[in-house]
């Protein structure tokens, strides 16, 4: 059963204020409908998807060359055909909000290095940087790949590259050479922009020659632009056919965008690709306009002069949806390098600094935050930050209350839950709904989401399968170079013809929240007994002894399965029976006795790709007898060295089952 009483409830003046009520007035005012509240919003949004996604066009007034005419050509899925004959650019979208009253771009990194972009000033970098890769014969449809880190110019890059019709694709300059190479390779990429290196953690890291590299394995870049970044003096000897950033962005002529039709690709993002080559997702220019606009408008409660900021790096699916502020008009606040350096108060300082409106950022950070005993109120003044955002993996209840207790107590959390594959979010709050601790608040506005049985049944207040049984326009176009779609429609179709399976376990609560309990393909079964491994997390995160963990459920065919559990300790501290003994009683009394591990392991550190979430499923592979290589690509991590323990711990392991 769910709580009852609500730990935030938005005052009548926030309510008025919000966007999203703004919008229900325009629905009534214009067509008529009286949706007073979000579950009436929320069921015509997915009952009649022509009439919302046709409202929501109108209400932000996207410009098109053509009228909009129809909005759903085909409804099924996958394959939906979204406002055919329409043709516009993203890239027109961002500067119809050109203003001098607020920078369109306010830029720190871990140095401390302080930047404002001016929207004019992004306009004419745009155009100039557009009008360089033109000259270089780069047009509509052409790959053009980045090697940057998080910084204005990779917005720049991807605004101009968009500008004319060609496809955007982003490496962080933190990810090792095969990593890169096995997304890069699949798109046949004609033009790339890389920098010299980047920070990190307060280090420098030269990625000159990795760049020289990359461009011998990728023989269709034909241009390069180099943005010196670490060495001033870096030029281009060595590299072929090749220009500075400085002289790229050199000219002042007018911004010329390219229209092009609504379901023209966008940008190719990858999964995380633990294992096998990484899924090169397509997204279309319209899908991600019209979806980016509704979900930073009416989710996040942002609009022109707000300033929002959702600390990623460019590898992570959450740096194009912070662009995507651009596109309501927000001044985006982007931060490069590591949140933890010199402390785990940078964040928040800046934050503070910079008046942020909202904060993202994945919710291993809060974790790591409340765990390092950080007092984010003390040092930085959070007065203006009116909601804070969080994805990547659940956000536990004690972090909920943490965030309230730490950082102010009447602050709207409001974690979202989606992926790259959507580039979005397909649950997530609003701030007219009253918050509950360790619940999102609602199915987002245009998503039919549904938790399922094994029949397909939908379940309320019970955890089944997440899926969505309506197209949504930023689904994915398709994988590029997949041939008839198969890989498409075996990731997303392979359980539920025509529905699509996200491949988490959620909970829909009987007041239309959602709590995710985890990867579906990552649980815990036990004795029949299924449980999401994010509330075992809980039990045992909760502990001040324990900074992280990581628990797998291994069955053998016609054996007792098992079911270790790995900690990460705080310095100091030591597994010893006690906290054995405790760590089990915990897991006992929170789950149940059939969840409590069969046995309890020290580890230096748990596995996490760059986006931070934990690798169950590569660990547990690995534990069922298959290879580090099979499981894993190092590339794609934030910790690679985490893997050494867990090879010596299977092989040993594998070497007494046999």
């Amino acid at each position: 059963m769910t709580d009852t009483t609500p730990d935030w409830i938005p005052s009548p003046q926030r309510i008025d204020s919000a966007r999203i009520t703004a919008f229900q007035r325009w629905l009534a005012s214009e067509r008529g409908l009286q949706l007073n509240d979000y579950d009436a919003l929320w069921q015509w949004s997915v009952s009649d998807l022509e009439a919302f996604w046709g409202a929501v066009w109108d209400y932000f007034d996207i410009r098109s060359t053509t009228p909009r005419g129809r909005v759903l050509g085909n409804a099924q899925m996958p394959g939906a055909e979204w406002f055919p004959g329409v043709q516009l650019n993203y890239v027109e979208q961002v500067f119809r909000h050109a203003s001098g009253e607020h920078p369109a771009i306010v830029f720190r990194n871990e140095a401390g290095e302080d930047r404002e972009v001016s929207w004019v000033e992004l306009q004419r970098q745009v155009a100039a940087l557009a009008a360089t890769l033109r000259a270089q014969s780069i047009t509509t449809g052409d790959r053009v790949v980045a090697f940057m880190p998080n910084i204005p110019e990779a917005v720049v890059a991807f605004l101009a590259i968009a500008s004319i019709g060609a496809i955007w694709s982003v490496c962080s300059p933190d990810m090792g050479r095969v990593a890169v190479l096995d997304r890069f390779r699949q798109i046949a990429p004609k033009a790339m922009i890389a920098v010299d290196g980047y920070r990190y953690g307060g280090k420098a890291h030269d990625r000159r020659t990795l760049v020289a590299e990359l461009l011998g394995e990728l023989p269709t870049v034909e241009y390069l632009i180099l943005l010196p970044t670490l060495d001033p003096a870096a030029g281009t000897t060595g590299f072929r056919k090749a220009t500075l950033w400085a002289d790229a962005i050199a000219g002042n002529t007018p911004l010329r965008v390219t229209h092009v039709p609504f379901n023209h690709p966008l940008w190719v993002v990858y999964s995380s690709g633990t294992t096998g080559l990484p899924k090169p997702i397509v997204h279309s220019q319209g899908g991600v306009v019209i979806e980016h606009l509704k979900s930073i408008t009416f989710h996040l409660d942002l609009g022109p002069g707000d300033r929002y900021h959702w600390y990623s790096t460019t590898g992570w699916m959450m740096w194009n949806f912070q662009v995507g502020g651009l596109l309501a008009g927000c001044t985006i606040c982007l931060f490069d390098g590591n949140p933890g350096t010199p402390d785990l108060n940078a964040l928040w300082r800046f934050v503070g600094e910079k008046q942020v409106d909202f904060f993202g950022a994945g919710a291993a950070f809060y974790a790591s935050c409340q765990k390092a005993a950080i007092e984010p109120a003390r040092v930085a003044n959070l007065a203006r930050l009116r909601g804070l955002g969080s994805t990547g993996s659940p956000l536990s209840s004690e972090n909920y209350r943490w965030l309230l207790d730490h950082v102010r107590g009447d602050l709207w959390i409001n974690p979202i839950s989606g992926g790259t594959d959507l580039v979005s979010a397909f649950v997530g709050g609003v701030p007219t709904l009253p918050m509950y601790v360790g619940e999102m608040q609602c199915r987002c506005l245009g998503a039919k989401i549904e938790a399922f049985d094994e029949s397909g049944k939908p379940l309320i207040d019970e955890v089944g399968e997440l899926v969505c049984c309506a197209p949504m326009p930023s689904m994915p176009l398709y994988f590029w170079n997949d041939k008839g779609n198969l890989r498409y429609k075996d990731s997303y179709f392979d359980t539920y013809p025509g529905i699509w399976r996200h491949g988490d376990w959620v909970r829909i609560t009987e007041r239309g929240g959602a709590i995710i309990y985890g990867r579906s393909d990552a649980t815990i079964n036990r004795h029949g007994i299924r449980m999401g491994t994010s509330e075992l997390y809980r039990a045992v995160e909760d502990l001040p002894e324990v900074l992280d963990s990581l628990v797998v459920d291994l069955e053998y065919l016609g054996k007792e399965s098992y079911m270790p559990l790995f900690v990460v300790l705080r310095p100091g501290e030591t597994l010893s029976k006690a906290l054995r003994d405790t760590l089990r009683n915990r897991i006992r009394d929170a789950l149940s006795a059939r969840h409590v591990p069969n046995d309890i392991f020290a580890v230096p550190a748990i596995p996490r790709t760059l986006s931070g979430k934990k690798m169950e499923l590569p660990i547990k592979k690995l534990l069922l007898g298959k290879s580090l290589k099979e499981v894993a690509n190092p590339d794609t991590m934030a910790n690679p060295e985490s893997l050494a323990w867990f090879e010596r711990f299977a092989a040993t392991r594998n070497e007494h089952r046999a």
